[in-house]
């Protein structure tokens, strides 16, 4: 059992044991049908992984590819600052496209936006991914290393408010460690796609400023099961996980974050429960 499998499967035994129902409170969300996507949740999650020995993958379902998809998405998001759905390689935000294919001002464009910065050289103007690293460079004791895209002045120009919105970078006796803010998350189609992309986040910019890794803290404010879900997490539930340490090797040297792709990245000492099969898992809008 990973790491990523025993946070899941406490994490999920909460939620059905002792969650809050959402029947009866009129819920934004609705399945593709129109019907309510009701869930049950807890409030106020954390999970921790030690991301130097393991990275951070349940072994209860198959994640192999999953992994390289969370991985694009984080880098459309820090690296390409995008929002547009055509720079993305998976489709996971065509349901929210606009006419205009964006999502609106949310995720790369808030990461694009360029401030004022108060630095040791002075101030300068970049956006919060470079601010972020120009810290971790040149003042890695700050513990002002954070970002956030909440953006209250442009959540009406969101096609969707920003699920993760903060994260915040600390330096350590040479490690990186990493502690990520979501306001709401869907356990089942978004818990191990959101570690896994933000733990490879931290792997990329340790080796880029060169620390080693440290832990990553996962903080949820709303952690939740949708009501059509609950017979797939409970398949899960009484799987047997795979016994194995996955790792994540970055095959490519260099000190800028913007030369690394996808294709740089790779898994290795990573299996899966292969006699799992989930099917199309619903997305609730």
């Amino acid at each position: 059992m990973t790491q990523a499998d025993k946070n899941f499967i406490e994490t999920c035994k909460e939620i059905l044991e002792h969650g809050y129902s959402s029947k009866g409170t009129n819920v934004r969300t609705r399945w593709e049908d129109g019907t309510e996507a009701n869930y049950y949740s807890i409030v106020g999650v954390t999970n921790k992984y030690d991301v130097e020995k393991e990275f951070p993958m349940i072994t209860l379902r198959n994640n192999s590819k999953t992994v390289y998809r969370a991985i694009d998405e984080v880098l459309w998001i820090w690296q390409k600052k995008s929002n547009r759905i055509l720079d993305l390689n998976s489709h996971i935000w065509d349901q929210w496209a606009r006419k205009d294919g964006t999502i609106g001002k949310a995720y790369g464009y808030q990461m694009g936006k360029k401030y004022e910065f108060k630095t040791k050289d002075g101030i300068q103007k970049m956006d919060q991914v470079d601010f972020v690293l120009y810290l971790l460079k040149n003042d890695p004791s700050s513990r002002r290393i954070m970002t956030n895209i909440f953006n209250h002045s442009e959540l009406k120009d969101m096609a969707l408010e920003p699920c993760v919105y903060g994260t915040q970078w600390l330096v350590k006796e040479g490690k990186l460690h990493l502690i990520l803010n979501q306001r709401s998350q869907d356990m089942l189609a978004a818990n191990g796609w959101n570690t896994m992309q933000y733990a490879a986040l931290q792997c990329l910019f340790a080796k880029v400023c060169g620390l080693g890794v440290g832990t990553l803290t996962h903080n949820i404010g709303d952690c939740h099961i949708y009501d059509r879900h609950i017979p797939l997490v409970e398949k899960l539930l009484v799987a047997k996980p795979v016994d194995c340490k996955p790792k994540l090797v970055i095959n490519r040297e260099s000190d800028n974050f913007y030369k690394y792709k996808v294709e740089d990245f790779e898994i290795k000492d990573y299996d899966y429960n292969h006699d799992i099969k989930l099917g199309k898992i619903p997305v609730a809008e």
